[in-house]
């Protein structure tokens, strides 16, 4: 890092809320988010943004006769960033730069555009421009009006926190002053849980928590998806409104040993955090909110990677995926706004299931994992 950065403002719509009180709020009771879904065929575990969220969603999508076609991914990240730039006190004026991106993008529209080919042999005129990647960070800059770049990608999991990547080299480059970031998913669609079934990762029990993030005692996958997006406002500098401030990044990618899994140690994983504290003393690493999807193999390579680098003074972990599920390419934006709360309200938030776990006396610097499928990890170091 060549200078700090300020997060200046972080804004979301997720299963825990539409609003960041609404988030910290739900975060400080041990109740789930994760519900069943009726399918074509049976049911399946997922984890939904609330009713009343939606028709939040409803009445941003009914607001503008252009807005009425777009996916749920476009919409909830038009929603998050409206309120991230009125937090941090942002003009379309500033032309500040836009990197939104998700995982798989318009997972809804394009399921229904195809369903629809397959029965009548032809599809409508939107069901191009609606379904490609590049239209979440393009309707961002035409909903909030800025001149800046936009840039929207699918690095799977990691994507979110590549995007402050992104961000950060951008302004640290003297291209951009400014830059919104983050990532946004709207995959509970039933060919999207079909392949993560296919994948046999998928939880099948609805116990009193059906994701088992960081329980190393499960003897099944316990991955559940979740939507919602999540974004975050970064400034070069200090700020009077600064949240927390980027210390250090790190990222890796490592060779394939399988088309979906990392090396039972995480060296990719290993590789980003050692990139991230660099000039940082890692006892000084209060918390660690882990990717931890609720495999078993995701989450045992990810704890040894941290074990590897930290080793016998490993810092309290935490992951949200046992509350709100994984919502692929915004949950790192997600883990990063929940780094940030605790920083804020200085209180540790937990995994409610896991015995003899371990809480920081203070929170003053946490570190963000995120990683996906090719093996791509970021880690991101906030301080106070």
């Amino acid at each position: 890092m060549q200078k700090p950065i300020s997060i200046t403002a972080v804004a979301s719509i997720s299963p825990l809320g539409k609003t960041l009180n609404e988030t910290w709020e739900s975060y400080q009771n041990d109740t789930h988010c994760i519900t069943e879904m009726s399918l074509k065929k049976g049911s399946a575990l997922v984890s939904k943004i609330p009713t009343e969220a939606q028709e939040t969603i409803e009445t941003l999508r009914l607001s503008d006769s252009k807005y009425k076609t777009l996916d749920r991914t476009v919409l909830y990240a038009i929603y998050a960033s409206r309120l991230a730039i009125q937090q941090a006190g942002w003009k379309s004026s500033d032309n500040f730069g836009i990197n939104i991106g998700s995982s798989r993008g318009a997972t809804h529209l394009f399921e229904t555009y195809y369903d629809d080919y397959l029965k009548n042999d032809k599809t409508k005129t939107l069901s191009s421009p609606t379904t490609t990647l590049g239209n979440i960070s393009s309707w961002i800059a035409h909903d909030l009006q800025t001149k800046g770049p936009e840039i929207s990608h699918s690095i799977t999991c990691s994507t979110a926190l590549h995007a402050v990547l992104n961000g950060i080299a951008w302004i640290q480059s003297g291209m951009c002053d400014k830059f919104l970031v983050g990532g946004s998913e709207a995959p509970l669609t039933p060919f999207t849980i079909a392949q993560m079934q296919a994948l046999k990762i998928y939880a099948k029990n609805n116990s009193s928590y059906p994701c088992k993030a960081l329980d190393l005692s499960k003897k099944q996958n316990t991955m559940v998806l979740g939507e919602g997006a999540s974004v975050t406002c970064l400034e070069m500098g200090k700020h009077p409104n600064t949240l927390a401030t980027i210390e250090g990044i790190g990222f890796a990618t490592e060779i394939l040993e399988h088309n979906i899994s990392i090396s039972s140690d995480a060296k990719c994983f290993q590789k980003s955090m050692r990139m991230a504290l660099e000039n940082i003393n890692p006892e000084t690493v209060d918390a660690i909110v882990m990717h931890a999807p609720g495999t078993i193999k995701g989450d045992l390579s990810e704890l040894k990677a941290i074990q590897e680098v930290f080793k016998d003074k490993v810092p309290a972990v935490t992951s949200n995926k046992w509350k709100i599920g994984h919502t692929f390419g915004a949950s790192g934006a997600l883990s990063l706004e929940l780094a940030i709360l605790m920083l804020q309200h200085q209180k540790f938030i937990g995994v409610p299931y896991i015995k003899n776990k371990k809480a920081p006396k203070q929170i003053k610097t946490v570190l963000v994992n995120a990683v996906g499928f090719g093996g791509n990890a970021v880690s991101i170091l906030l301080k106070q």
